[in-house]
């Protein structure tokens, strides 16, 4: 059960504390920088988890388990910090940011349930291509928007206004993630839709 793999997916659920801790203190940059440091081993933990699993042919129930819920505490923890803390703010839109936020987490939240539902029934969903373009999306944006706190003077000045440039990709990719999680939490819903009768 303790397999290498395994071990990789624990890791990176037991590294979410520190990364929100690294990310509870806006205007402390070296702080930020090491919250994506640590983004980004997590992010590199999670693809060489299931390719090393996959290669061992030591696909396990545990990692079957354990590998996206890792993936879901990390995104919905990283979204709810950078909300407290006024990072998911942007020109021109203010707080309506934290809305894109907000479909993610619910979408994140409904379609654990919807698959747990179908589970009982024996019924498994598979991952679309949308569904991962989604999730590519959604980690560039919030590593951008982590990193963007930690290199305050990396900006381009449009319009008068100064902007930081990994922040704007942050917020656009965090938009491009919210219309594609309510497209593929669609299509989940109709596949559960026509279970639930």
């Amino acid at each position: 059960m303790l397999t290498l793999p395994n071990i990789l997916t624990m890791s990176r659920i037991a590294m979410i504390p520190l990364l929100a801790a690294l990310l509870w203190w806006p205007g402390w940059y070296a702080g930020y920088l090491a919250a994506f440091v640590l983004y980004c081993v997590m992010g590199i933990t999670d693809y060489f988890d299931g390719m090393l699993a996959r290669q061992s042919g030591k696909v396990s129930k545990l990692g079957i388990f354990l590998d996206p819920i890792a993936d879901k505490i990390m995104v919905v923890s990283v979204i709810l910090v950078l909300a407290a803390m006024g990072v998911l703010n942007g020109p021109y839109a203010g707080d309506v940011h934290v809305i894109a936020g907000m479909i993610i987490v619910i979408r994140e939240i409904a379609v654990s349930g919807l698959r747990e539902f179908l589970g009982g029934l024996q019924v498994s969903v598979p991952v679309s291509k949308l569904a991962k373009w989604k999730t590519t999306f959604q980690l560039i944006s919030l590593g951008a928007l982590i990193l963007g706190q930690g290199l305050p003077d990396w900006t381009i000045v449009e319009g008068g206004i100064v902007h930081n440039v990994p922040h704007i990709v942050g917020l656009i990719t965090l938009w491009a993630a919210a219309v594609l999680t309510v497209i593929t939490g669609w299509d989940y819903l109709r596949v559960g839709l026509k279970h639930m009768d």
